[in-house]
């Protein structure tokens, strides 16, 4: 690339420099470009959105038994009256079309299994995949609620929490999620500009930048952990949160991109944590607890102090269906701090409130959170579309229905052989870790470089090499698209690879270029030496 200066480029964020990375990648059109820099999976859940199908092609012809008279094209609302006796029929009638027996047995689970009213739950199902209705209630539609606290409660692990103890709130993804919690914890006084926020690090790159934003103005205390520690965080980090200071923790887990989920000894320092500072908020956001054996979230240790987000974007491969959940105790220390807030500011955001409720001191915070969504003037607006909240029902059905888990243990699958396809190539082990999730991969330029050379050979590297030099470098001689780890608050020169985009024979051609670019540094090291030697 020649006396490219790449010092320029230190300060983008790593989704800025991809586009710049995409670039120089596909400059060379006889080759393919492999962009291993993107988290959106190349695998999704085929059941689950064939039944979403079906399910709209039922939905649709009860439509049209209103207004049959009129020219076609004009439905209207579906008739509750004998409604299961009509799906019934419809099952019956296309027993051979994929995703039509699943909706049958969805039906049959919600009833036996959950205990639900299955008319009601039909009605639901029909009204909201036609999307002929605002969503009522505004923060989700009461029985895909109750569905997904079981999927929710399931899958991160809470065990002594009743489906009534949380609330929760369906958004437009994960990314929905944090705007929504960000914006809604300084609307109500709960941070202000100026107060000290903890982030876990690394992590997704919108968490280091969001506070700092001038909406904001966060000061970012950082939890580093370990990759000596196989990226758990060391006690004394955690420890950092006894600081009363410290209004909040914010964190990825599993973590993103090292991908492991927190200990258990990581999980049992912060319920110590919590009982000595019952003050603290804990955001998290467990969008990678799917794809993790035995996953315990931190809302299953301190559920009054946490907040929850999950999206369903990458296990069910749906990120363009922008589902996410904020959920949230019902004994939550963000109500408790509502009520602890000055005179002033009480009054201030009862006024803020008062088209919503004739009480608005006693608004819980996810109501809030709902309301400011839509600048609460826009209130009955609110919530995540209705076809949207049907597949995600449909999506969770899928998961609590499956016994064997077996869709769980392919997708697992699928990642790990494409690390092991990776690393195989490279010419180093595979990293063994109980608590990883390989949903991505850090490849770490100094421990790779110390594996294949030799100590003085890496600290060569350390010292003559730009990682973003080896990141531009990479693009352009291989087409490989890789992002930085400093990006991500990654302390060491690394470079992150998804696990989840590129199928397995193109993860081996990344750890064949990335071995070939080692080999050249390893020589240009080589040359330099015996240049030295003779002088």
């Amino acid at each position: 690339m020649g006396n490219v200066d790449y010092t320029k480029y230190s300060k983008l964020s790593p989704f800025e420099l991809k586009d710049k990375l995409i670039e120089i990648a596909q400059s060379k059109t006889d080759r393919m470009m492999l962009n291993a820099g993107r988290g959106n999976p190349n695998f999704l859940a085929t059941v689950p959105r064939r039944a979403f199908f079906q399910l709209g092609l039922f939905s649709t012809t009860e439509s049209e038994f209103s207004f049959s008279f009129m020219p076609e094209g004009l439905g209207g609302f579906p008739r509750p009256v004998a409604l299961q006796n009509r799906f019934d029929n419809f099952i019956l009638q296309n027993r051979d079309k994929p995703g039509v027996v699943f909706l049958g047995k969805a039906v049959s689970y919600v009833r036996d299994q959950l205990g639900l009213d299955p008319d009601a739950f039909l009605l639901e199902m029909v009204e909201g995949v036609l999307g002929c209705n605002y969503p009522v209630p505004d923060r989700m539609l009461r029985i895909s609620e109750t569905i997904i606290k079981e999927y929710i409660l399931r899958e991160m692990g809470v065990q002594s929490m009743p489906k009534d103890g949380l609330d929760l709130f369906a958004v437009e993804g994960g990314t929905a999620a944090m705007a929504y919690i960000f914006n809604s914890l300084k609307e109500n006084k709960i941070i202000a500009n100026g107060d000290r926020i903890a982030i876990g690090a690394p992590i997704f790159t919108p968490y280091l930048e969001i506070p700092k934003l001038n909406d904001y103005q966060l000061e970012e205390v950082l939890i580093q952990a370990d990759p000596n520690l196989d990226w758990q965080y060391p006690e004394s980090e955690l420890r950092k949160l006894e600081d009363p200071s410290i209004k909040a923790f914010f964190l990825v887990n599993p973590s993103n991109p090292p991908s492991v989920k927190m200990s258990d000894e990581g999980l049992a320092i912060l319920a110590d944590i919590v009982k000595k500072r019952p003050d603290l908020i804990i955001l998290t956001d467990d969008v990678y607890g799917t794809f993790a054996d035995n996953f315990k979230s931190l809302f299953a240790i301190c559920p009054d102090n946490t907040i929850l987000v999950y999206s369903f974007s990458k296990y069910f491969g749906a990120t363009g269906w922008r589902l996410g959940i904020i959920a949230l105790s019902n004994n939550n220390i963000l109500d408790k701090k509502l009520t602890e807030l000055p005179t002033k500011d009480k009054k201030e955001l009862e006024e803020r409130y008062s088209s919503l409720t004739t009480d608005p001191a006693s608004l819980k915070f996810i109501d809030r959170l709902v309301a400011d969504s839509r600048n609460v003037a826009l209130n009955h607006t609110a919530g995540l579309s209705t076809p949207q909240q049907v597949q995600m029902v449909l999506f969770a059905l899928f998961n609590l229905m499956d016994s064997r888990q077996s869709y769980k243990e392919a997708v697992k699958s699928v990642v790990r052989e494409r690390d092991a396809a990776l690393y195989r190539q490279l010419g180093v082990d595979v990293p063994q870790d109980p608590n990883a999730v390989d949903y991505y991969t850090l490849v770490n330029l100094e421990t790779t470089s110390r594996i294949l050379y030799g100590d003085e050979f890496a600290d060569w590297v350390m010292k003559n090499k730009n990682p973003t030099e080896l990141l531009f470098r990479v693009a352009e001689e291989t087409g490989v698209v890789l992002l930085p780890g400093s990006g991500f608050a990654v302390q060491h020169p690394s470079a992150r690879a998804s696990l989840a985009n590129l199928n397995e024979f193109e993860y081996a051609a990344i750890g064949d270029s990335l071995r070939r670019f080692a080999e050249d540094a390893h020589k240009e090291y080589l040359a330099s030496k015996k240049s030295k030697s003779k002088k």
